[in-house]
């Protein structure tokens, strides 16, 4: 398990018919070794930091695995920072990592937080408007991370996994359940590690308040 690449990218303005997009899903690979600390990758950025980026979203994982599936799925070729991914990963199932299974690699800890959820930027990067919902039914999100411990991380260093919670919540299941099965989101909350806002939405689904009938 390693570092295939670390993609970074920064804020660009694309059309999307009449309207103006900005966007810094356009990741490239850089040589190392390459700082991660706070809540970003040096050299990273996002367009809109209400839904991208922040402590629970410093670091976004993908498998090449996965990748490659989508190059045989899809037909055409992607590179790596083709899902807008931070660290590009070989030999690691980042989309079954467990919710608060923790990493090891360069001289930094990282935790895995939660599901990327696909937004129309997927498409727009790819030309293929329908790409967000193909992703969204493929159980292959990757992974959010939190950066427990800053430092540095190059291609070519090597994975492991130093924690893994006792609980099956996986960063799949997380996506499964909001996006398709709410009758199970009972189950999100045996993973403390999720953030705050999952949490709360697993509990006020899985315990819906009671209407009141009116008299």
């Amino acid at each position: 398990m390693y570092v295939e690449t670390v993609n970074v990218g920064e804020v660009r303005t694309v059309r999307m018919g009449d309207r103006a997009i900005k966007t810094a899903i356009w990741k490239h690979p850089v040589s190392g070794p390459v700082a991660i600390e706070g809540v970003n990758v040096r050299g990273d950025d996002q367009a809109d930091r209400r839904v991208h980026g922040g402590p629970d979203k410093a670091v976004y994982a993908y498998a090449l695995e996965d990748t490659a599936w989508w190059e045989d799925e899809l037909s055409r070729s992607f590179g790596p920072g083709a899902f807008g991914e931070n660290l590009s990963l070989r030999g690691v199932d980042v989309s079954r990592a467990r919710i608060g299974e923790r990493w090891a690699l360069g001289s930094i800890l990282l935790e895995v937080r939660q599901p990327r959820l696909p937004c129309f930027k997927l498409g727009l990067r790819h030309s293929d408007p329908l790409l967000p919902r193909r992703f969204a039914r493929a159980g292959r999100p990757g992974a959010y991370l939190a950066i427990l411990e800053p430092g540095t991380v190059s291609a070519g260093d090597r994975l492991e996994v130093v924690h893994r919670p006792d609980h099956d919540v996986t960063v799949t299941l997380v996506a499964h359940i909001f996006l398709q099965d709410h009758s199970r989101s009972h189950e999100l909350l045996a993973a403390p590690a999720l953030p705050t806002g999952w949490l709360a939405w697993a509990h006020e689904t899985s315990h819906p308040t009671p209407t009141r009938s009116r008299k």
